[in-house]
């Protein structure tokens, strides 16, 4: 059976995923995880034979979790769009993703690095897994006039939920007294670690039941690896041919360089350089969080009055300006903090929303195999990750986190020039 496009029961399910998950991203990429995995870890510490500090530990096991995701999404979108299986893999990663987050519960300054270590990894790898999936969707559910506005609308739903979760999590972590835990335990960060998992997994439901039923294609077929495979290479051969795609995924993969690193270091950033106490590095996060649904709009009007290209291009030099910014602030000036984290707000989700939905309008229509295409998107983004925040570790190993801004302002400028060969007649303006 068909699916039926713009549906608006199918397209609330798919967004609510974003509600879902980015709980995930707030609490335990952003805002609570790293900054109680520096005050638990050692500054100095040996890991696998290296010795090194524990913000340049947290980069280097973002980029590790990263690479698998790279590594392994390819031949599982393949595998998915060849058995037309996505909602099963879906399941899978969020349910894996939703264990590892509560098993961070156990994660605390007596036990083992490994105990924050490995359920961290496996949760950014099953947050980034799930994503493969979930994108996927989109140019399946609406038409490319709409991919705009329900990018954006995902992205929103998703600054809502998580904060709704973070200001309940932060109430148990800083007046711990009122739900009977002891001042200066760990408790309450531990519970927001179990939160996010059941809140991940629970609201994810809403999405599974609304999303059409998977429908296996070739249910006797045999040697599905070497299929993900050979889809993988269909899409590199396709790719060819598709000037435009290939463009703008160049330009994506090195802005996201930058971008993304920004995302998984700010709160370190702001904790080991600026001096900030936890409180108003949470206040910050809030702030970027509720700037960021009114950016993912704001974007997603621009992209209709001037087009994606010139749209995006707005949002790449706001980030330079960032960038810049960040590296002369002084130590504990909080109100510069905040103003840049206003700014980080307004084109984090519009960057993000503008870029997923470029990518499905560049999608060629006849094309049926949306799981695999969203794997290079997936991929290179991911690939960004690994990289951006290896730069960033590798950099502040050798001449400390401030100048390793360097490296960001230059991939901004970089994609920014890439972005601007990107022609495509579905970038245009929306029509009047």
């Amino acid at each position: 059976m068909s699916i039926v496009k713009n549906d608006p029961k199918t397209i609330r399910g798919w967004v609510m995923y974003d509600w879902a998950n980015s709980v995930y991203s707030l609490t335990i990429a952003t805002a609570v995880f790293p900054i109680y995995f520096v005050k638990v870890v050692p500054k100095e510490v040996g890991f696998l034979g290296f010795n090194l500090t524990n913000s340049a530990l947290y980069s280097y096991c973002v980029s590790f979790a990263f690479l698998l995701v790279a590594l392994v999404s390819p031949l599982l979108s393949g595998i998915a769009d060849y058995k037309d299986s996505k909602k099963s893999f879906m399941k899978f990663f969020v349910y894996l993703g939703s264990i590892s987050c509560i098993a961070l519960f156990f994660f605390s300054g007596q036990s083992s690095i490994f105990m924050g270590v490995v359920p961290f990894v496996l949760a950014t790898f099953a947050f980034a897994g799930s994503l493969v999936f979930y994108n996927a969707y989109l140019h399946e559910i609406v038409t490319p006039d709409r991919m705009d506005a329900v990018s954006a609308r995902g992205f929103s739903m998703g600054y809502i939920g998580s904060v709704i979760l973070l200001i309940i999590n932060l109430v148990v972590i800083m007046m711990p007294s009122l739900f009977g835990i002891p001042e200066g335990s760990p408790l309450g960060t531990q519970l927001a670690f179990v939160s996010v998992g059941v809140w991940w997994a629970g609201f994810a439901q809403i999405t599974f039941r609304a999303l059409p039923a998977s429908q296996n294609k070739h249910p006797n077929s045999k040697g599905l690896i070497l299929k993900g495979y050979q889809e993988l290479n269909k899409v590199l051969k396709q790719l060819k041919n598709m000037r435009s795609l290939k463009l703008f995924l160049t330009s994506f993969f090195v802005f996201s360089m930058a971008l993304q690193t920004v995302m998984y270091v700010a709160s370190i950033f702001g904790s080991e350089v600026v001096k900030l106490e936890t409180s108003e590095l949470i206040i910050t996060i809030l702030l970027i969080q509720l700037v960021a649904v009114l950016g993912a709009f704001i974007f997603s009007r621009l992209s209709g009055a001037y087009g994606n290209i010139a749209s995006l291009s707005v949002a790449l030099i706001i980030w330079v300006g960032i960038c810049i910014g960040a590296f002369y602030i002084g130590e504990g000036d909080s109100t510069m903090f905040y103003m840049l984290g206003a700014m980080v707000g307004l084109v984090m989700g519009g960057a993000q929303a503008l870029s997923r939905s470029t990518f499905a309008k560049l999608l060629p229509a006849d094309t049926e195999d949306h799981a695999s295409f969203f794997s290079f998107y997936d991929v290179a983004e991911k690939l960004s990750i690994v990289i951006g925040t290896f730069i960033w570790g590798y950099i502040e190993v050798l001449f400390g986190q401030r100048n390793g801004l360097f490296a960001l302002v230059l991939f901004f400028v970089i994609g920014l020039i890439l972005l601007q060969v990107v022609r495509d007649d579905k970038l245009r303006p929306a029509a009047k």
